[in-house]
Order: structure tokens, then sequence, then C-alpha cells
């Protein structure tokens, strides 16, 4: 099930760790980044791979909130949710990326495009309101950066 590609990447990580089910959470990035997301599927043939229960790997999956165990879009917003956030605008800025998406928390756009998701702290409290969209992070938010930078990604 797992690509030749996706063994030899997940092989690459085994020189970094002393037992290769330590590997866990780098062998379903490397999964997502070229399937999108981490089917049951693809999780039990990785947890095979890495001598793991499909169990003790969803474990990892679900710890780690970046590993997507559903289909998303192919671009993820993450807005931050932190008290900093929510004292800064963060009402504002959900409410407005609901309308502009027509999608809520968990969903993603007819076209594919984005899934939004809340994130509990993105770690930039001295620039909030903040979110992330794929690995791109944006601070300092308003509702007019918030369509330029949506504005980029369309």
């Amino acid at each position: 099930m797992l690509t030749r590609k996706e063994i030899a990447e997940i092989e690459t990580e085994f020189s970094r760790y002393e037992q290769k089910q330590a590997v866990g959470v780098e062998a379903l990035k490397i999964v997502q980044r070229h399937r999108g997301w981490v089917s049951d599927e693809t999780l039990q043939a990785t947890a095979e791979f890495l001598d793991m229960t499909p169990d003790e790997l969803d474990g990892v999956a679900t710890f780690y909130n970046h590993i997507f165990r559903k289909p998303v879009g192919r671009h993820v917003i993450l807005i931050c949710d932190s008290v900093t956030c929510w004292i800064m605008g963060y009402e504002d800025m959900i409410q407005h990326l609901r309308k502009r998406l027509e999608i809520d928390f968990g969903e993603t756009t007819p076209d594919g495009r984005f899934t939004l998701l809340p994130h509990v702290c993105l770690g930039c409290c001295d620039h909030a309101p903040a979110m992330m969209i794929d690995d791109d992070l944006y601070q300092d938010l308003d509702l007019e950066k918030i369509d330029r930078i949506l504005g980029a990604y369309e």
C-alpha cells in the first residue's frame, strides 16, 4: 500500500532514531505529504512497516493535530483560538472566514480548495490574531489582510 517513494523517505528517517517505531510521526507526515491525508488503509500499511499495531500508530496520528485522518482541501487553514487571539479579534476573523468561504470548522469548500480548522495555539501571541495556511504563518490579522491572503491561494 505504501509507494516505493514513501518507503524510501521513511527509511531515511530510521537513521535518526534508535527504534523504527519512533519514526511514527515522520512516517505519517511523509504519507500525508504525498496523499494529502492518512486513510485507515494507509495507516495500517504504515503501522505494519514500522512494526506497530494500527491502534498504536492511530494514537500518534490523533495526538499530533497536523495529521489529517479524513480528506482535507488543497489548503488547510488553521485559525488560532487561544485566549490572546480571542481578545485581539478572533470572533470577527472567524465570522469573516466562515462567510467568505461559506464553510464552518471541519468543513471543506465545495471546490476542494480550503479546509477550515481551529487550532489551540500557534505560538505568536505577541502578533495576535493569527492563522496558518499550509506551512505559512500569518499574524496581526484584520479582515482586509485575510482577504489579501486568501486571494494568494485562489
